[in-house]
C-alpha cells in the first residue's frame, strides 16, 4: 500500500487544492460517477438500461454524469444512425483499467456497509 506522503514525494502537490487529481476524484468517486462506472463494468448499455441499473438517478443527472465521464475519457458514447436513434455507452480502455481498481473497493463497501451504518454513534 502506498501512503499519501509517498505519492506526494513522487508527485509533489498530489491531491492538493487546485490539483487535477481533485477534479478526477470528484468525477470518478462522486455518488453518481462511480455508480455509472460500476454499471458499465458489466458491459455496453443503452440509456434505459443505465437508468434501470442505477436506481434513483434522474435523467438530468445521468446525462450530465455520462457527458463528464465521456469528456474525461472513461466512457465511450456510440450513436447509431438509425430510426429510432440508438445510443450505447461503454467503458473505454482507460475506464476499464480504472474499474480494476474501483470494483474491489465497491465490493468492500457492499460487504461492510450494513454493519457500518448500523453502528451506534
Amino acid at each position: 500500500m502506498v501512503s499519501l506522503a509517498e505519492m506526494r514525494a513522487e508527485r509533489p502537490g498530489t491531491f492538493s487544492d487546485g490539483c487535477p487529481t481533485r477534479t478526477v476524484l470528484d468525477h470518478v468517486m462522486g455518488k453518481w460517477g462511480v455508480l455509472v462506472l460500476v454499471a458499465l463494468s458489466d458491459g455496453t448499455q443503452r440509456w434505459g438500461e443505465l437508468r434501470r441499473n442505477i436506481s434513483g438517478i434522474s435523467e438530468k443527472m445521468l446525462a450530465s454524469t455520462l457527458k463528464t465521464l465521456e469528456t474525461d475519457g472513461l466512457v465511450r458514447r456510440t450513436a447509431y444512425p438509425e430510426v429510432p436513434p440508438r445510443v450505447e455507452y461503454a467503458l473505454t480502455d482507460l475506464g476499464a483499467d480504472l474499474m480494476t481498481h474501483v470494483l474491489p473497493l465497491m465490493a468492500w463497501v457492499a460487504d461492510h456497509a450494513a454493519t457500518m451504518v448500523e453502528r451506534p454513534a
